[in-house]
């Protein structure tokens, strides 16, 4: 039997270009993932040429520790994991590069590089994005006549009648169809393995196990909607109609729901209070930032209150106090982003195709959460910068006290954990209801109304 529907299956003409076309799409999309890694590591050979060269010039030009601290930026780089190549996600929108001064970090850490905004709009064509909207439109195309074309032809009669069971007829055509479409996925798996050069590893299995769940979940979504014995012509609206909800109005409306729940206003009230914050202390007694300085650092209490009109040390308490200041509305903009995650991934639980995406960007490390990780080292890494260099400037070293050439831009270590029940789960739960409401439904075969 299954020999026969293969054979009648080929037979489509259709059939076959789908499968070719969705081949090319996703050869298309493994290589413009390649150029994206590629671009992302051309950035960062830049980045730290660049700062090697920004450190020496200034370095040259300036011969007082204070002033050449002024200037001179450090870099976090966020390196990304090849499988980013396949699930872009957030990473064209969120810089994965810090690069920072000493001074006030509240308004550098959402400095970004410019982007065409209408390719932002358009956005990349990755693996993961084939995977979510293409598969299932092929899906839904071999799969919406499963039932109906027989009976719309007058022979479906027959068949249940030489058939021992018309519901393991009608699986057998689905397994075919499903054949074709996950020997696609694991040579498209394969041929993204050579052309990123992706090592084996837990989070290409995941990546490739909840794809594998999420192509499940409209097969079975389609079969469900197959044993109504509606016509061709519902059958086909209703799945693209569930198509463009799953995947266009149901993420769109929930973004803008996260939004007026999660409204943030902090992100500009941070800026402007870390400003003001800075400013007013050139019109206040010097004593009151030092005070303010020494109750953060008290180690640096030695230092006393400086009496010049200007000096580093008070200038760069100002700067720390900038900080200082700002930091209930830095916590509140930062609990706001990952309320709003946290709403967005307890909703998507109940949405295949949102579910799925959030989760390839976890595994390719392109969330929204691993841009907040970067955001979290900044602050360490430029506390730690400031740690270095705050004695120094204080004691007014000498700029050649310090080996220069050993400051290279530092890397946040990788630390990916899969959760696979939650990974998992929902796809699951999704595919086990619909299938055997199916099941349940599969007695109606046998009789056509």
């Amino acid at each position: 039997m299954y020999s026969l529907l293969i054979k009648q299956f080929l037979r489509s003409r259709i059939s076959i270009f789908a499968l070719i076309l969705l081949l090319i799409m996703g050869i298309v999309a493994i290589i413009i993932g390649r150029q994206f890694l590629l671009k992302q590591k051309e950035t960062i050979s830049r980045i730290t040429e660049h700062q090697q060269k920004h450190i020496e010039r200034n370095v040259a030009a300036h011969d007082e520790m204070g002033l050449l601290l002024y200037y001179i930026k450090f870099s976090l780089i966020n390196a990304p994991d090849k499988l980013a190549g396949l699930s872009i996600g957030q990473r064209d929108i969120n810089p994965a590069i810090q690069s920072v001064t000493i001074r006030t970090l509240e308004g550098q850490k959402y400095d970004t590089d410019l982007a065409n905004p209408v390719h932002l709009q358009i956005g990349n064509l990755d693996l993961g994005f084939v995977i979510i909207y293409l598969f299932p439109l092929v899906i839904i195309a071999f799969t919406f006549n499963l039932l109906s074309e027989d009976d719309e032809s007058g022979t479906w009669k027959l068949l249940t009648v030489q058939s021992r069971s018309a519901f393991r007829f009608l699986l057998a055509k689905l397994l075919v169809r499903a054949i074709f479409i996950y020997g696609l996925l694991l040579m498209l798996m394969i041929i993204a393995a050579i052309i990123l050069s992706l090592p084996m590893s837990t989070s290409l299995l995941a990546f490739f196990l909840i794809s594998v769940l999420y192509i499940a979940s409209w097969f079975t979504l389609c079969f469900w909607l197959s044993v109504f014995k509606k016509s061709s012509r519902f059958n086909v609206l209703t799945l693209l109609t569930i198509w463009v909800l799953l995947t266009i109005l149901a993420p769109a409306s929930i973004n803008n729901l996260v939004s007026v729940l999660y409204p943030v206003p902090e992100s500009l009230g941070t800026m402007v209070k870390q400003r003001d914050a800075y400013h007013e202390k050139w019109d206040m007694p010097k004593e009151v930032t030092m005070q303010r300085f020494y109750a953060h650092y008290p180690q640096f209490q030695k230092y006393g209150i400086p009496q010049d009109s200007f000096g580093w040390l008070w200038y760069y308490a100002m700067q720390q106090m900038g900080d200082d200041e700002s930091q209930v509305q830095s916590m509140a903009m930062k609990e706001k982003i990952l309320l709003r995650e946290k709403t967005s991934r307890g909703i998507a639980q109940l949405l295949p195709t949102l579910h799925t995406q959030m989760h390839l960007n976890d595994l390719a490390g392109t969330s929204l959460t691993d841009y907040v990780t970067l955001l979290d080292s900044a602050s360490s890494f430029h506390e730690k910068m400031r740690m270095f260099f705050y004695p120094k400037i204080f004691e007014n070293a000498p700029v050649e006290s310090v080996d220069w050439s050993k400051l290279k831009p530092e890397y946040l270590s990788p630390d990916q954990e899969i959760h696979w029940l939650d990974m998992v789960m929902p796809l699951v739960i999704f595919i086990l209801v619909l299938g055997g409401w199916t099941f349940f439904r599969s007695s109606q075969l046998y009789s056509l109304e």
